[in-house]
């Protein structure tokens, strides 16, 4: 599996916002073909859309963002810099405080348990034309991916691809058996949670607790937010 990181740049930026634009036409769909029954659900799902990118850039920039600003191009870094885990947190929190607005009180979780992982699938075909979200280097290999300085690297980008995608088989097939309803997201959250976290320690990404990078401790924020939930969903709570 072969990518050349060393694209133009305006090639990779401007495939990668048309990858993000069919994410959002895409979730947006599945989303109001799941959710037609109730007219406060488009609400709910454009609440989590923009917490997601909110917090999506919080993430991004007290993880590394804030390594940049002595950068030349430190305005564009902070324009296209963006998390998935940051995303993940702030996009719960805003379903959240947007069901207790418009009073909807019937669990959520199960659509973005869906919506979600095909969301940050498309965005990682986007990180793989544009060539960033690189992972660490390593011994040339049939699964290294390798850019046009010949340089072989762990394929992070894929890998998450690829997890998400399972993921989304694991979803859909508890929904057909109808496994824990309403804790589809809770498992998403937990399951994320700890694959990126172990995930991390092979991306090229900053280390800024010791061998630890910002996303790890957003990560282990998401696999908790994710016990939790999944811990009160079964207790009968809210």
């Amino acid at each position: 599996m072969t990518a050349n990181f060393e694209a133009a740049p305006v090639l990779r930026t401007g495939w990668y916002g048309w990858i993000v634009v069919v994410a959002i036409a895409v979730s947006a769909i599945v989303w109001v073909r799941i959710a037609r029954r109730d007219r406060r659900l488009p609400i709910i799902y454009l609440a989590a859309l923009g917490s997601a990118f909110f917090g999506a850039k919080l993430v991004y920039f007290a993880a590394e963002g804030w390594l940049h600003w002595n950068d030349a191009d430190r305005w564009l870094q902070f324009a296209t810099g963006k998390s998935i885990t940051g995303g993940l947190l702030g996009g719960y929190a805003g379903v959240e405080i947007a069901k207790r607005f418009v009073g909807y009180k019937n669990p959520t979780g199960d659509l973005f348990a869906l919506v979600v992982p095909l969301g940050i699938m498309f965005g990682r075909v986007g990180c793989i034309l544009r060539g960033c979200c690189l992972g660490n280097v390593c011994e040339r290999a049939w699964f290294t991916v390798t850019g046009a300085n010949g340089i072989a690297r762990w394929p992070a980008a894929a890998v998450e691809l690829l997890f998400n995608a399972l993921m989304v088989g694991v979803i859909l097939v508890f929904r057909w058996r109808r496994v824990l309803p309403g804790q589809h997201f809770h498992i998403y959250l937990i399951a994320y949670g700890l694959f990126r976290f172990g995930h991390e320690f092979m991306r090229a990404t900053p280390r800024i607790v010791g061998p630890l990078s910002g996303y790890q401790i957003a990560a282990l924020a998401i696999a908790a937010l994710g016990c939790m939930g999944f811990i009160l969903r079964q207790r009968g709570g809210r």
